[in-house]
C-alpha cells in the first residue's frame, strides 16, 4: 500500500463508518456475528414489514462495533435500538446487554446503535463503537418504537 492509500485508509478509520469498514475488512480473523431483523408481535400487529440486518464485530483492539440497517419503519420516526442479552425468541430478547451487570443502564455500559430515525422510505441506519469487547451474552439487537410499552417492534439474532 502506498503512502497516499495509507493516508486515505487512516482518514476513513477515524470515522465510525470508516472504523467499522476497516474492521470488517479484517473480519476474517475477528469474531463477527450477524443477523436479519424480523418483527415482534407488536410490530406485526401494527402492519409493519420489518427487514434489514445487524452486524457486530468484537475487535482485537478491545472494542465492539455494531452496525444496523432496518427497513419497514414509519418514516420520520426516531427509534431506540440496543444490544440485548437474550435471543429474540426468549422473552422478546429480555433485557439490555450490560458490560458490567447491574451497572449503568446507558452507554458506556450498554451498546446502543441508535437512536435511529427512519428516512422517507422507512429505512434507518445506526453505528456505534463500545470501548470494550462484548461478552457472549450480547446476542441480539432490538428496535423499540417510541410510546407506551410494549414497544419492542423488531429483533435480529446475532449468530
Amino acid at each position: 500500500m502506498n503512502r497516499s492509500n495509507i493516508a486515505v485508509a487512516t482518514a476513513l478509520a477515524l470515522t465510525t463508518g470508516g472504523l467499522f469498514a476497516a474492521e470488517l475488512a479484517r473480519a476474517d480473523h475477528r469474531p463477527v456475528t450477524r443477523g436479519e431483523f424480523h418483527e415482534f408481535a407488536v410490530g406485526a400487529s401494527s402492519g409493519m414489514d420489518i427487514g434489514g440486518d445487524a452486524r457486530m464485530i468484537r475487535t482485537g483492539g478491545g472494542r465492539t462495533l455494531v452496525r444496523i440497517k432496518v427497513t419497514g419503519l414509519d418514516p420520520g420516526i426516531e427509534y431506540a435500538s440496543h444490544v440485548h442479552a437474550a435471543p429474540c425468541g426468549v422473552g422478546e430478547a429480555d433485557g439490555h446487554y450490560m458490560h458490567v451487570p447491574g451497572g449503568g443502564t446507558t452507554p458506556p455500559n450498554e451498546i446502543w446503535p441508535g437512536p435511529i430515525t427512519a428516512d422517507r422510505h422507512g429505512v434507518a441506519r445506526g453505528d456505534t463503537v463500545a470501548d470494550f469487547v462484548a461478552g457472549e451474552a450480547a446476542v441480539s439487537v432490538v428496535v423499540h418504537r417510541p410510546g407506551p410499552t410494549p414497544n419492542k417492534i423488531a429483533c435480529a439474532d446475532l449468530e
